[in-house]
């Protein structure tokens, strides 16, 4: 299960001309213009107001005046596009809001569900008292980012998910059965009261009295789950649903082409998908042994701060990354003593791809460990023995490119790669294994001590891999003045705002194109051999992904998007929603 055997023509590419990085850039700079136009077309309310009927065919909730005048008074660049929060709402359309409610309270009444109570009251938030003080923190951050619009919020209760794993998965005949009432109960001339209904507090039933069907959970843990849950929203015919890999040791061709050009990954959307790619059965640690995995496969209203594909949960943005929980602070640019930790310019910066990681990805027994996205990350850059093809130039004709076959300790070796090198490792010692599977990978890996999180700001190149749920540095990263590699199974709130080739470097979650797509950016010989690394396409793209994740990845865009999901899902649980919303005449 370790080690991919990987085999690709090693002819020529001519499919394109030049490098298929060129083409995937420039491919994203046009998906990018596109995707921006159309999320903001609207300049006034009443514009704000017929583009959502437009989209979503019903009216907006009560209040979607007050979250309009939030959203322009902190400059957010998105008003119209929440297409993603609409899709993880749309299967709770199909349920009656007592029904929600009830869901609801079922989750919160027993702890052992591991979820969050947040009551809102009279425009006021409170934690509930079963909560583990581990957790807290986290709930604060939720509480925190919703202090300036919790006023224009209803009384409800929220279920907010203390695992980083994911928690609903819905079978596919049924979810789609779900998604089609929901599109069904969407009326845009239905819903003209700007208002909450009055008793809303009463039709709360308190979580302090036991519910005779709590347990709406199932425990899966440290087992492989991708049959029996992470591929059961995909449709019948799938290949996820149709196919075991026997073989894992074997690289999935036809597993990744579809979202791929060669190595490298074309539709990061695309990719997260596990329907045309059984293989991820046994790729992340997820899906092969999950540390905490209680699910169920029926919709159940739990908010969660990310989710593997095809998953119910509902997207709220991190409190994580809202509170600072790891931060950008580089040293100021005139700090240059020993100790400084500044943000060098991606010139100065060393040629390296850097990652420090733990192993938190899943809990290894019986050797599950060899699997996981994160021990095959560091065993590619420190203990490969097998050759891996490296998209480089030609012998023969250097405006051409083909697959030469290396051993990554042989890289540095290279005449093209004199100068990249990789430093990759495990930090402090190995955690979630059981059994045997501990000393192994102590001897496999070993350990390098843990670093302070600003050194990152020296290495040109930074490697981010989710671990149990989504990466807490991604946007520290992506703030930074270094290219960010990205490999992940997990997506968040954010996702359709940010571009794969244009924000940051997609890399496939099997690897296989990672040592090619470093060679792109980062190879270069020393002795005038006709070969250089794109460094300033490198350099263009970490600039590009720190502009934008300044514009639209704010905490005030994070607030924004609580802020319309709540006011989304007061509706969804108001008795009377069929008759409030909010509308202006003539729109």
């Amino acid at each position: 299960m370790f080690i991919l055997r990987v085999t690709i023509d090693a002819t020529p590419v001519n499919n394109f001309e030049g490098h298929p990085i060129d083409f995937l850039m420039s491919e994203a700079s046009d998906n990018h213009k596109a995707w921006s136009e159309q999320a903001t077309t609207s300049k006034t309310l009443s514009q704000a107001v017929a583009e959502y009927k437009r989209r979503y065919s019903r009216v907006p909730p009560p209040k979607f005046d007050k979250w309009y005048e939030y959203a322009v008074a902190r400059h957010s660049l998105i008003i119209d596009d929440f297409d993603g929060l609409h899709q993880d709402l749309l299967p709770f359309w199909a349920f009656d809001p007592h029904h929600l409610r009830g869901r609801t309270h079922d989750i919160l009444s027993d702890p052992w569900n591991e979820v969050a109570e947040v009551t809102i009251r009279s425009g006021r938030a409170e934690i509930g008292e079963k909560l583990a003080p581990t957790h807290r923190w986290m709930v604060e951050g939720a509480i925190a980012m919703m202090k300036d619009f919790i006023e224009f919020l209803p009384d409800m209760d929220l279920a907010l998910n203390i695992n980083d794993e994911s928690r609903v998965a819905v079978p596919y005949d049924d979810l789609e059965k779900y998604r089609q009432l929901g599109y069904a109960a969407g009326n845009p001339s239905d819903g003209k009261e700007n208002t909450w209904s009055t008793n809303r507090t009463g039709s709360w039933q308190s979580n302090d009295e036991p519910s005779p069907n709590a347990r709406r959970f199932g425990d899966h843990s440290f087992t492989n789950t991708f049959y029996n849950y992470g591929s059961v929203s995909c449709p019948p015919n799938s290949a996820a649903r149709r196919t075991h890999m026997w073989d894992p040791r074997s690289l999935c061709t036809s597993c990744f082409s579809p979202h791929s050009i060669g190595p490298f990954l074309r539709n990061w959307t695309l990719s997260a998908s596990p329907c045309h790619q059984p293989d991820l059965a046994n790729l992340h640690g997820f899906y092969l042994s999950p540390a905490a995995f209680k699910t169920a496969r029926v919709p159940i209203p739990v908010f969660s701060q990310s989710k593997a594909h095809g998953y119910a949960d509902l997207l709220y943005p991190s409190p994580w990354n809202y509170m600072d929980k790891v931060k950008y602070d580089p040293s100021p640019d005139h700090d240059t003593g020993e100790d400084s930790h500044r943000d060098l310019s991606f010139a100065e910066k060393r040629n390296t791809l850097f990652w420090r990681g733990a192993t938190s990805e899943g809990l290894s027994v019986l050797g599950t460990w060899k699997g996981m996205t994160r021990q095959r990350l560091v065993h590619l850059a420190n203990n490969h023995t097998a050759k891996l093809p490296v998209l480089l130039p030609s012998h023969s004709n250097p405006t051409m490119h083909e697959y030469q076959y290396l051993s990554p300790d042989s890289i540095s070796s290279h005449p093209h790669l004199k100068n990249v090198t990789m430093d990759i490792a495990i930090v402090d010692h190995i955690v979630r294994c059981g059994d045997t599977d501990c000393p192994i990978q102590e001897a496999e890996f070993g350990k390098v001590p843990q670093m302070e999180f600003q050194e990152h700001w020296r290495y040109r190149y930074l490697m981010d891999v989710d671990g149990a749920g989504f990466s807490g540095r991604f946007l520290p990263f992506l703030q930074s003045r270094s290219l960010v590699f990205k490999t992940a199974l997990f997506r968040e709130w954010y996702d359709s705002r940010i571009t794969a080739w244009r924000h940051f470097v997609p890399i496939d979650l099997r690897l296989h194109g990672l040592l090619s797509t470093l060679a792109y950016f980062a190879g270069g010989g020393k002795d005038g051999d006709g070969f250089s690394g794109k460094v300033k396409e490198g350099e263009l793209i970490a600039e590009q992904g720190r502009d934008w994740v300044g514009k639209v990845l704010r905490k005030e865009d994070m607030e924004i998007y609580f802020f319309r999901l709540l006011l989304e899902w007061g509706r969804l649980t108001d008795d009377r929603r069929d008759q409030i919303g909010f509308d202006v005449p003539d729109t």
